[in-house]
């Protein structure tokens, strides 16, 4: 598992360890957000013996003599910079370097281990931003990705390289692009923690935009099924025929009507500014997630109701124990 400290990452190793599995985890805590943030999120995956965690940046780490020692089997590339709005002038290198050269490294390891049959799956985590601004709504797979931010242009980047090295030596990869994943553990800089955190301390909640933006909203736990059912589906990356795969939560609101459906839930009037739209955000998402449902049995569970309660009880968890 790469990423292992990260928002998806450590709730998926997690879950790995709830079925029986051994799991290597790599994280490089790259500096986007605090150090003791991932460690926490680890917390529950570090008392469990069959878990394992290294330290490791993936472009400069011996990958392949990793993968060897370990005799690992199937790999989640969960790791990457990530953010939209951050991934503009000087700051778009961190972008080039851990969703580009960081998975081009990995694919390079796995590609020269010396039993090519080692490793029988390779999930990567790609991103609904690859499609920007979508011409057709819900999107599907085989649209043109046109994305509209550096940050997407590095994700499909990531996924060429995937379909680049699956064709060139077999590797059995499948890349699933996410669509708005919120939840525990959500990152520090993601919208629902930054609305939930203003409520929980009476602030205004900044609006990019006139809020009639959509997004399709997936709860992280739904993102972690589709992981697994991506891992033990044959329909995924064989015979050397690599797969995409749409990750949806099943219907798209307004940010308006979410930001409606949280304040109702928090129970507290929302104090809203909106300010201009900013660079690189699209303006519509939805994911057509047939293909996901069709090939991968994957079907949303939570609803955007509960899974936003879910994150807000958590960080009413994370104030109060500040």
């Amino acid at each position: 598992m790469t990423g292992a400290a990260g928002f998806i990452g450590s709730h998926l190793v997690e879950q790995l360890l709830h079925e029986n599995h051994t799991v290597l985890g790599l994280d490089s805590f790259t500096d986007y957000y605090a150090r003791e943030i991932k460690e926490n999120n680890l917390r529950a995956a570090s008392a469990d013996a069959r878990f394992t965690f290294l330290e490791a940046d993936l472009r400069t780490a011996d990958l392949r003599e990793i993968l060897r020692r370990h005799n690992v089997h199937h790999i989640f590339h969960e790791a990457g910079q990530a953010g939209v709005r951050p991934s503009w002038g000087k700051d778009f290198q961190p972008y080039v370097e851990r969703n580009i050269l960081a998975t081009q490294a990995l694919l390079e390891a796995i590609s020269s281990l010396p039993d090519k049959a080692q490793i029988q799956k390779v999930v990567f985590a790609s991103s609904s931003s690859v499609y920007g601004d979508a011409e057709k709504l819900p999107t599907g797979e085989d649209d043109l990705p046109r994305p509209i931010s550096p940050y997407g242009v590095t994700k499909l980047a990531a996924e060429h390289l995937c379909f680049l090295y699956a064709k060139q030596y077999g590797l059995p990869v499948v890349a699933l692009r996410y669509f708005s994943v919120y939840g525990p553990r959500q990152r520090p800089d993601m919208a629902m923690h930054i609305f939930m955190d203003s409520i929980l301390r009476g602030k205004t909640i900044h609006v990019f935009g006139d809020g009639e933006q959509t997004r399709e909203m997936t709860f992280v736990s739904d993102i972690v099924n589709a992981n697994l059912l991506a891992l033990h589906s044959p329909n995924g990356g064989t015979n050397n025929v690599p797969r995409v795969y749409n990750i949806g939560g099943g219907s798209r609101s307004t940010l308006n009507a979410i930001l409606e459906t949280l304040g109702e839930i928090a129970g507290a009037p929302l104090r809203l500014e909106y300010q201009a739209r900013a660079a690189g955000d699209h303006r519509h998402g939805a994911a057509d997630i047939s293909r996901a449902a069709r090939d991968l049995g994957y079907e949303p569970r939570v609803s955007l109701e509960d899974g936003l309660r879910r994150q807000l009880e958590w960080q009413k968890s994370v104030v109060s124990g500040q």
